[in-house]
């Protein structure tokens, strides 16, 4: 298989059912919604229920408590993940040569739709 590598995997996170038409739901991605087929499970899915979606298609069913606490380990994650990131020691503070270097130099790209990873809106 062209550009298979056994190291590397898929991440699914889990997706709260809003509502079943038939074999697709519409479901909730932490305030983002979409759709998936239910075909390929073999379960019943209700509404509240949370589904792990690969393509288009729920891989698998888990009950709302299994959902949510996935939920909170991702969110754990995420926070570790900013914890481990942030610098040992201050950085010193910029002289005017420096300054002027760094505002030449192009920016790095931050993807603003996932900078609030873990922040969800209850309403």
């Amino acid at each position: 298989m062209t550009g298979y590598n056994p190291r590397t995997m898929c991440l699914a996170a889990p997706a709260r059912v809003l509502t079943i038409s038939e074999n697709v739901a519409t479901v909730d991605y932490g305030g983002v919604e979409t759709q998936c087929r239910l075909e390929t499970l073999t379960e019943e899915v209700a509404v509240g229920d949370y589904v792990l979606i690969h393509t288009g298609f729920a891989i698998r069913r888990l009950s709302p408590e299994d959902g949510e606490e996935t939920l909170k380990l991702f969110d754990e994650l995420a926070r570790s993940l900013e914890i481990d990131s942030s610098p040992a020691s201050p950085e010193p503070e910029p002289n005017a040569a420096s300054s002027a270097q760094a505002e030449a130099s192009p920016k790095p790209y931050r993807n603003a739709a996932h900078s609030d990873v873990g922040e969800q809106e209850t309403s």
